[in-house]
């Protein structure tokens, strides 16, 4: 990535924020920095413990990343953050599907690579008690998977509502003493789903899925957020320049030590100046 295409950055709190004319400036820029990032931690360690977020806003990153030269990817241990509760292991729907489709698969992977798998269908057909038991066991078995070694990266992006991962302001907690859990979408972020062209329309989008907590993500030593195009604008602004609260739990990103947030024209608007 040729620095001079950087418009501008500055820095909020502890968050570091670099403005790019467009998406594919962004992708190209975040790549390159998480690229070196993981240059620099493999010639000190055997292994990458990397978290991959799954949304169209991540697709020039991602492109990106594939392309970067010098990565010794069966060194890294991959992990995504969330799924949705209810859709056939081979949707392509699934987040696990897209990211297979969109690095998984183009890269050389170790064999360590961890999906989440919530394959309950929500139906009146199951048993809410037997959706709740069998999504219990996947969080239990993700988080155990997850604590078996320190987070390096995450490769992460924010929704409409300001969440990151399903983490919506409903239940979205700084402090939450589970590393996966079981969530209720809130009808912003399903919308959003719509909006991402994921879904035809809204009563298609799961209205439950798993998720990563924020103090799983927050234990990586360094985050990557990558925030393109017109419908994040509200979203950036929150981030930058509201109260730190789990009213836009992106907020938080302000407080960890080695975070940056990658923005264009169209998501920075004027909550980047």
């Amino acid at each position: 990535m040729n620095s001079s295409k950087e418009c501008k950055q500055f820095t909020i709190d502890q968050l570091k924020v670099k403005v790019f004319r467009n998406r594919l400036e962004l992708g190209q820029a975040a790549a390159s920095d998480a690229a070196a990032k993981m240059r620099e931690l493999l010639a000190k360690q055997s292994q990458l413990r990397i978290i991959f977020a799954a949304a169209p806003s991540q697709n020039e990153f991602l492109d990106a990343l594939c392309k970067a030269e010098g990565i010794d990817w069966t060194r890294v241990v991959a992990f995504h953050m969330d799924d949705y509760l209810g859709l056939p292991d081979n949707d392509a729907r699934r987040f696990s599907s897209y990211l297979k489709e969109h690095i998984f698969t183009r890269v050389p992977l170790g064999e360590v690579l961890f999906l989440l798998s919530p394959n309950s269908p929500l139906t009146q057909k199951v048993p809410a008690a037997e959706v709740i038991s069998e999504s219990h066991d996947e969080c239990e078995r993700y988080s155990r998977l997850l604590k078996t070694a320190s987070i390096d990266l995450v490769f992460m992006g924010i929704g409409e509502n300001g969440h990151i991962a399903f983490n919506d302001p409903p239940v979205a907690k700084f402090d939450d003493p589970e590393l996966v859990k079981l969530v209720e979408l809130e009808e912003r972020c399903r919308i959003q789903q719509v909006h991402d062209g994921c879904f035809e329309t809204l009563s298609a989008v799961p209205t439950h899925a798993l998720t990563l907590t924020i103090p799983a993500l927050f234990s990586a030593r360094y985050l990557y957020c990558m925030v393109p195009g017109p419908t994040k604008r509200d979203a950036v602004a929150r981030t930058i320049h509201e109260a730190i609260s789990t009213q836009c739990p992106a907020s938080i990103l302000r407080q960890h030590h080695h975070a940056c947030l990658y923005v264009d024209f169209d998501s920075a608007g004027n909550g980047a100046n």
